[in-house]
């Protein structure tokens, strides 16, 4: 089992150098990212909203599992239940602690019996991998040579199909297939973090420049453009999608903190965390939660949130979205303070009016991405 933490480097580097960004200014899961390019954020959100925009998300990392008890290994690491997954399946899981805490988010990608890759972020998961996989007979290995790019957008369809043998309309969402772009080997998923029709495409660093470059080329009478993490950050707050451990402010924060009651499988047999999910289920001290704020900046992630003078809460991720045109938030707060319409005040330079709304603040019955065709 090779998870050594080390600081990793995608070879698309000099793309995002050449596009303006310092590479050397933010970093997140032991690897360089470009926050921001020379282009405005807001015009890259906007391209993501109304052509697509093109990310890189090598960051994120990727293990293989594979072996005899691949199954039996992630059954009783993650939260959900994999064997209900079929090959091809993408399926969102979490990872907690023996106390029922989050430690990571995990996206299982199944691409065959005992066959699996583990897309994950900044937690705690590869630390909690060694003691129980030495239970098991499985094999883990980080995969530091695939580079992940991602094209969200409306248009992203329109770009990627005519370059692929397969029939890249007829992919439900969160699921993937190996495939040819651009004649190269790569995997690509339906899926992605801006609330949008987006498609991962996972390739070997050798590949990585050729099909970025030629996604660009194809798409660029399209309006397609890259896009920044930063811009990531504001599409994925309008979606209402959670970053770990951004969103999880207690330390210990649950799944039923976060309303990710769906990714917990308490009928499956004994998992790591299980009985403590059980004995705190219904004990939440708060809940994630959507408001909308009147000003006309995004307010201070960290804030006080108070009602008649009391702390009811604390405010997770934010942003300004231009797009609605309203300051929008996340926050983690009391269940008695979530009704949608609930008059709060936030504490940051001063008392700003915040109201409880419905999450997500952007296409809140996600037609975007589920639509009902």
């Amino acid at each position: 089992m090779s998870l050594s933490k080390e600081t990793r480097q995608s070879v698309l580097n000099d793309r995002h150098i050449a596009l303006g960004a310092d590479m050397t200014a933010t970093s997140w899961n032991d690897m360089p990212i470009p926050q921001n390019y020379a282009t405005d954020p807001y015009d890259e959100v906007t391209a993501i909203r109304t052509k697509a925009g093109l990310i890189e998300v090598t960051a994120l990392k990727m293990l293989n599992v594979t072996g005899p008890d691949a199954l039996s290994f992630l059954n009783y690491l993650l939260t959900s239940d994999v064997s209900k997954a079929q090959p091809g399946d993408s399926h969102i899981s979490n990872i907690v602690n023996e106390e029922g805490a989050l430690i990571d988010d995990v996206l299982v990608y199944v691409d065959g019996p005992n066959e699996f890759r583990l897309s994950h972020g900044g937690g705690a998961l590869e630390e909690a991998l060694p003691s129980v996989a030495a239970k098991f007979n499985v094999s883990v290995k980080r995969d530091n040579d695939v580079h992940i790019l991602s094209l969200q957008g409306p248009l992203a369809l329109e770009v990627l199909a005519p370059h692929t043998p397969m029939d890249l309309a007829a992919l439900p969402y969160f699921r993937h297939e190996k495939t040819t772009l651009f004649g190269k080997p790569v995997s690509i998923a339906r899926g992605g973090y801006s609330a949008e029709r987006g498609y991962e495409v996972f390739c070997s660093a050798a590949d990585a420049h050729f099909i970025w470059d030629k996604i660009l080329e194809v798409g660029k009478d399209k309006g397609v453009i890259p896009v920044s993490w930063t811009s990531l950050d504001i599409v994925r707050v309008e979606g209402g999608l959670l970053f770990f451990p951004f969103d999880m402010t207690h330390g210990d924060t649950t799944p039923w903190e976060v309303k990710a009651d769906w990714t917990v499988d308490l009928s499956k047999s004994d998992f790591i965390g299980k009985e403590a999910l059980i004995a705190r289920k219904g004990k939440e001290r708060s809940f994630i939660t959507g408001l909308e704020v009147d000003t006309d900046r995004a307010v201070e992630p960290g804030s006080k949130i108070t009602s008649g003078g009391k702390q009811v809460g604390v405010v997770t991720s934010t942003v300004f979205s231009r797009h609605l045109m309203k300051s929008l938030a996340m926050a983690q707060i009391e269940q008695e303070y979530t009704k949608l319409g609930t008059e709060l005040v936030i504490e940051d330079n001063g008392e700003l009016p915040a109201t409880v709304v419905r999450m997500p603040f952007y296409d809140p019955l996600r037609l975007r991405t589920h639509p009902r065709s």
